[in-house]
């Protein structure tokens, strides 16, 4: 397996494989999960998940803001197939439409802070439209449809 070499967009420490129980101690649902963590840590507290079979990163190191902003962003992308109104691949290709990426750049494990705000905004004007899903929903289900 090949050594990734990330460095912390933080503070430009080395990030380190190390399991899950590093970064959540006892409180660890997987304690041998793989993680990227920040040399520094806890001091810096930056790190991201990574794949147990290929150990690549699912996205870039995040400090705590970055973490909770990416996981209220999750929410509301997720309530895009949750709620049945798109499948995920769906949902998926109309982020990618509407941010303006391609597909290898549309994970939002990779975004920032404002591109996680675009995504926020963008699934509630989605999904609320005075009380309702928004119209704009329909015509794209039947542009899908065509393609």
């Amino acid at each position: 397996m090949k050594r990734m070499n990330i460095k912390c967009p933080y503070c430009g420490s080395q990030a380190l494989l190390r399991p899950a129980s590093v970064v959540y101690g006892s409180k660890a649902a997987d304690p041998a999960a793989p993680y990227y963590v920040c040399a520094r840590f806890p001091g810096c507290d930056s790190y991201v998940a990574a794949h147990r079979d290929t150990r690549s990163p699912m996205g870039s190191l995040a400090d705590s803001g970055l973490r909770r902003k990416r996981a209220e962003a999750h929410r509301a992308f997720g309530r895009l197939w949750a709620d049945g109104l798109m499948t995920r691949k769906q949902a998926y290709r109309w982020l990618q439409a509407k941010l303006g990426l391609p597909e290898q750049e549309t994970h939002i494990g990779k975004f920032s802070t404002f591109r996680c705000e675009q995504v926020i905004q963008l699934c509630g004007e989605f999904l609320i439209r005075d009380g309702k899903p928004a119209q704009r929903y329909i015509s794209y289900r039947r542009k899908e449809a065509r393609l």
